[in-house]
């Protein structure tokens, strides 16, 4: 019977430890592409700026929350402004019509808060949205609302904060691209998991 049970904990351990390994790299990697973007100076502009689609991107040194999750992805080889568009055009009455739009728009449609808690809430993991602050874990999305109607997005990663309770969340509020301890700042409306359709 010992032997059955070490037989079948070793087929358990096998068949999930790649799958375990494979998950914690790709929050790892999200984590590190992140804090790489708080390197960057990066001036908060809401801009509707035309750009090249795919992998679109407004200028470099421009951005808001949303930017930063595109970025962080982008460097994973995840191009969300091509994934976001492909989806909404085939499925646009589920998505947001908060700003009248008739049809789909590459350049700002996957830089919208919404359109992209959509986008996670259907190929991503909905993960809980609590007070507790070990259910963040690196690589995981935030989406927050400021009030008056405004949203807000960052990324979990791997630094605490400077008492070790919390893990800082890296986004665009108004100072650039910045590592900063508000995980539970401001109303969390949305936590997901998304490791790439």
């Amino acid at each position: 019977m010992k032997k059955i049970i070490r037989v079948l904990l070793l087929i358990f351990y096998l068949g999930i430890s790649p799958i375990f390994a494979q998950t914690t790299s790709w929050q790892h990697r999200l984590s590190e592409a992140a804090i790489s973007l708080t390197q960057q100076k990066v001036q908060y502009d809401p801009t509707y700026f035309r750009i090249s689609y795919p992998m679109g991107d407004v200028p470099a040194d421009k951005g808001v929350c949303t930017d930063v999750v595109i970025r962080a992805y982008r460097k994973l080889g995840k191009d969300l402004q091509q994934l976001v568009h492909e989806d909404m055009k085939a499925h646009f009455n589920l998505y947001p019509k908060r700003w009248g739009l008739k049809k789909t728009d590459s350049n700002i449609d996957h830089r919208r808060v919404p359109n992209l808690m959509v986008f996670f809430e259907r190929f991503g993991t909905v993960k809980p949205k609590s007070s507790n602050a070990n259910d963040y874990v690196a690589g995981d999305i935030v989406c927050w609302d400021l009030g008056g109607g405004i949203t807000h997005i960052g990324l979990v990663i791997e630094k605490k904060s400077p008492d070790g309770k919390r893990s800082l969340i890296v986004h665009n509020i108004g100072a650039g691209q910045v590592m900063e301890d508000v995980l539970f700042s401001w109303k969390i409306i949305g936590h997901y998991s998304y490791g790439g359709k």
